[in-house]
Parts: structure tokens; sequence; C-alpha cells
């Protein structure tokens, strides 16, 4: 295929991407009120107000937004497996299909990690922080964006082990390099831990930073196991003789 067709290709399948998430999203759009009071199950008794016309009304498009982006990340996943396995050899096909089926499965124990972990966390610093002095009554939006956020940057940052594994694959970076970085990465999983937390709480920060550093031996393992059962690619032949 010419360059041209590589891209039409890619443009066709973002598109298809699009449509599904789309779709996902005018799914969850009938059943918003319920995914709403699911996700407000952890702040437990808080109350929640609407301080402006119209604002749950935004907020239900926003949910509706980020459940049908979930929904539609296997589909996506597999567009973008279509698009790259074509251009793969046998040996890195069979790897790159488990790794993107584990990116999916990474990213929803980003998101299961979130729910059952951080933001409990987050919510019971920030309730009992100052609760003898202000009684926590919250914007359903602003609550909602923490949420939300949360979640879906802890499914991100959970994708580190499938970005190792593909760096290792192809050959750009050994494991042994990968661990001789781990201060580097320590560090920058400490800022990535109060980037990524909307509440800038430190325990959140810390949970999150703990689990991207975890996630980063994790694929350090994985990119030692797959130099030790790749093959070794064979010397270069030498170049013929020149004729006398």
């Amino acid at each position: 295929m010419s360059l041209v067709d590589h891209l039409e290709e890619l443009r066709q399948r973002v598109f298809r991407s699009l449509i599904a998430i789309v779709i996902g999203a005018l799914a969850c759009l009938f059943a918003v009120k319920p995914l709403v009071r699911i996700l407000e199950e952890p702040a437990g008794s808080i109350r929640f107000l609407q301080l402006a016309p119209g604002e749950f009304l935004f907020v239900s498009f926003k949910v509706a937004g980020y459940a049908g982006l979930t929904l539609a990340i296997p589909y996506v996943l597999y567009q973008g497996l279509a698009f790259v396995l074509p251009g793969l050899t046998r040996n890195e096909r069979r790897l790159i299909a488990p790794a993107v089926a584990g990116s999916a499965v990474l990213f929803f124990a980003g998101i299961a990690f979130s729910w059952w972990a951080l933001i409990p966390a987050a919510l019971g610093f920030l309730v009992s922080y100052g609760a003898d002095v202000v009684e926590p009554i919250w914007s359903i939006e602003r609550y909602l964006d923490f949420v939300l956020l949360l979640m879906l940057s802890t499914g991100l940052a959970f994708q580190l082990p499938v970005l190792q594994l593909l760096l290792g694959l192809f050959g750009l970076v050994r494991w042994r390099r990968m661990l001789s970085a781990w201060r580097w990465v320590v560090l920058i999983a400490a800022l990535a831990g109060a980037v990524l937390t909307p509440s800038t709480d430190p325990i959140t920060m810390s949970l999150l930073a703990g689990a991207i550093s975890g996630l980063f031996f994790v694929g350090v393992a994985l990119v030692a196991a797959v130099e030790r059962f790749r093959p070794e690619t064979p010397p270069d032949a030498p170049p013929p003789a020149a004729a006398g």
C-alpha cells in the first residue's frame, strides 16, 4: 500500500472508533441517572447541589461521554491492532495481540483500582479534614469531574507495562537499562501522582505513585521475558568477495 492508502485506512479506522464512542455515549445517555447514582456512592451521605440552571444536563452528557469512551475502548484497540498488524513480522504479531488485550485489561484494572482504592481514600481524607469546621455540601459537577478524571487518568497510567513491552518488543530498550532507571521512575511516578490526582491530597498521590512504580517493575519483568524467549538475530552475512 502507498502512503496515501495507509493514511486513508488510518482515517477510516479513526472515524469508526469515533462512531463507536458516540454510539456508546448515546446508549449510556439513556441510563445516565443510574450511572450518576452509582458514582455518588463513594461520597456516602454527602449532599449534592445543582449550582446553576442546566448544570445536571451538562453533567449528564459528560458522564455519558466518559462511559461511552470506556465501553468503546475494546473496539478502539481492535481498530488500532487491525491497522498495525499487517506491517509486523510473524513473531511480532504473536506478541502484539496479547499486548493489546493486556492494554484493555490494564485499563479496566486501573478504573477498578481507582474506584476501590483511590476514590474512597481521597474522599475519606477530604471529608474528615475540616469536618468540625464546615459542612460538606458539594457541587455535583465538580464531584463528578473529580471522580471521572481520577478514574480515566488511573486507567491511562496503568498502560505503562504495555508501553514498556512494546519498547522491548521492537528492541528500543532492554530490560537491564529500564531497571537501571528505577530511581527516575519512582520520582516521575511521584510527580505523576501529583498531576493526575485532581484532589492533590497526599494519600491519593501516594497510592497512585506506588501503583505506577509497581507497574513499572512488572513491565521490566515482561521485557526480560520477551528478551529471553526471543530468537537471536543471525549475524549479517559477509559481503561477497570482489571478482578477481
